[in-house]
């Protein structure tokens, strides 16, 4: 039986015990030290509408060393044609990704209450947006949680091709400028297998994790103009 969390604890079940699917917990709610204490543990949100909150830790996991991403020559070609911000638009960003039709998927998990939540996080330093503009206007980007040395991707959108592309390259070239261990891309997926990231065990990630999930990296989320080829 998938244990429910109780409204006033904060603690998980351990995450190597979830279920087949990859499900910890159910319950709880969204209140930013239970997000904060559930990414620190390699535990997700990811539920449907009207559905109680589903706690996930997947098995295998989906993670982005930095040295591997696949910057191919087409899309260096096509990140000179976006300027980027950080958290210039991180609700809006939030926004358009929950409108992004995605396969095998009906409707969104980014509801109002997700992105009041991580609006939250965002207000505390530890959620960030990285944007994609094109004659000044937002055309792509992708927001995640940030655990002590580690960016956990949540979803992004792309309203023109290699939109949010471009932005993940210019997000994995400032992680590695500011000393980031790693991406945790949570679900495997095949376009992000592409674009370098692999699929490891969930006891790895997690024990990767521990070793990292309370460092303190000191540092400005603004565009490291130095770093842009």
């Amino acid at each position: 039986m998938i244990p429910q969390l109780k409204k006033y604890e904060l603690t998980f079940p351990n995450p190597n015990d979830a279920s087949e699917e990859g499900i910890v917990a159910w319950g709880g709610d969204l209140n930013p030290s239970r997000l904060i204490r559930a990414y620190q543990n390699g535990i997700f949100p990811w539920y449907a509408k009207d559905d109680p909150i589903i706690w996930w830790s997947t098995n295998p996991r989906l993670i982005m060393e930095l040295d591997d991403f696949k910057l191919s020559r087409s899309l260096k070609k096509s990140m000179k044609k976006f300027h980027y911000k950080f958290d210039s638009n991180f609700i809006e960003v939030m926004k358009r990704c929950s409108s992004v039709k995605r396969e095998n998927q009906n409707g969104t998990w980014i509801q109002d209450e997700i992105i009041e939540a991580y609006s939250v996080l965002h207000d505390m330093d530890m959620a960030h947006s990285i944007e994609s503009y094109q004659d000044g206007k937002l055309v792509g980007g992708l927001y995640g949680v940030v655990v002590g040395k580690v960016f956990c991707g949540e979803s992004m959108f792309s309203l023109v091709n290699d939109a949010s592309k471009s932005a993940y390259a210019m997000l994995v070239k400032h992680l590695k400028f500011w000393g980031y261990d790693f991406i945790d891309c949570q679900v495997p997926t095949e376009y992000l297998k592409s674009l370098g990231a692999k699929e490891v065990a969930r006891e790895y990630f997690l024990n990767r994790l521990k070793r990292v999930n309370i460092d303190t990296i000191k540092h400005k989320w603004d565009i490291e103009n130095s770093i842009i080829d």
